[in-house]
């Protein structure tokens, strides 16, 4: 399974806000960190619906940078974030690392490095 390109379109279409695609890459059974509010969202709905709750507030843009192997077969990627409000102002801009795990050719978690 090519990991680096499925991650590759999952970034371009979060940020083209084509949520269904987005979940199409997701295992059913999805743990995602919840990095606007905190803790972890579970499955389709629970990702869809802090998906749309962030969206309503604020205006995250993230690229990946680089990708690497982990031993335990993740995929780090190495992100530049930008985040503005909806207005167009600058709340943050950071790199940092997203941590993917796989089942079945899906997204099975992803953990926030800082």
């Amino acid at each position: 399974m090519d990991y680096q390109s499925l991650l590759r379109q999952l970034y371009q279409d979060f940020n083209a806000r084509h949520i269904d695609a987005v979940l199409a890459h997701l295992h059913t059974d999805v743990a995602w960190p919840n990095g606007w509010e905190g803790g972890y969202v579970a499955g389709h709905e629970e990702v869809r619906a802090y998906w749309l709750r962030q969206w309503q507030q604020i205006n995250p843009t993230v690229e990946p940078l680089s990708f690497s192997v982990r031993p335990a077969g993740q995929i780090a990627v190495r992100v530049h974030q930008i985040i503005n409000d909806l207005e167009g102002q600058l709340l943050s801009d950071s790199e940092l690392n997203h941590v993917y795990s796989f089942e079945h050719g899906k997204v099975r978690t992803m953990v926030i490095e800082h």
